[in-house]
């Protein structure tokens, strides 16, 4: 019993640490997108000025790839509570209650998540179904929505991993092994 008490804890720091680097690797492909749009829109801004030819369709280009480098964030921020919280009665009340608010919080994130990939799924669907194209060079924008769907649905899975450790959280009162890894990054 006691061996699986201490097994259970490292198995699911092994889970963070796992779940960190496929989400910090989709956010750093995402950033890699952002670059390329950046590169691309120094070229045509140099390209104007100077008088040589400039991208065709250059907006076509955002209207695939941005898509993909924001959604590419969310997996990433929510494993390691990035986002805005206010946790003023946590703070307040102890640990035990901070523990009871996340899991709570973590239930209500996970019904938007789900809520949100099932209308990207819809939407990716609707632009497949239209055979959908951007409006300068035609390129098909079903492909960059089904890669875009794919990259927020691994958003549920972290969610459900987040909410679990909180929940256990509560009923241990040992912290998620995924706040270690803000910690471990913050010293780094």
């Amino acid at each position: 019993m006691a061996g699986s008490a201490v097994q259970a804890p490292e198995a699911s720091a092994a889970l963070a640490r796992r779940l960190d680097r496929i989400t910090q690797s989709v956010a750093l492909a995402g950033f890699f997108g952002l670059v390329c749009i950046a590169f691309l829109t120094f070229y045509d801004g140099a390209a104007r000025y100077l008088g040589i030819p400039r991208l065709s369709g250059f907006s076509d280009y955002g209207e695939l790839v941005y898509p993909i480098v924001i959604s590419s964030c969310f997996s990433a921020g929510l494993l390691r509570q990035s986002n805005i919280t206010v946790r003023v009665i946590g703070e307040l009340a102890g640990p035990r209650v901070t523990a009871v608010l996340e899991a709570i919080a973590g239930l209500i994130v996970l019904a938007f998540f789900a809520v949100l990939v099932w209308q990207f799924v819809e939407l990716t669907g609707k632009y497949a179904d239209a055979g959908r194209t951007t409006r300068t060079i035609s390129l098909p924008l079903a492909p960059a929505w089904v890669i875009t769907t794919i990259i927020m649905a691994l958003c549920i899975p972290v969610q459900v991993y987040v909410t679990y450790a909180w929940m256990r959280t509560v009923v241990t009162g040992h912290p998620p092994p995924h706040m270690q890894l803000k910690k471990s990054s913050e010293v780094a």
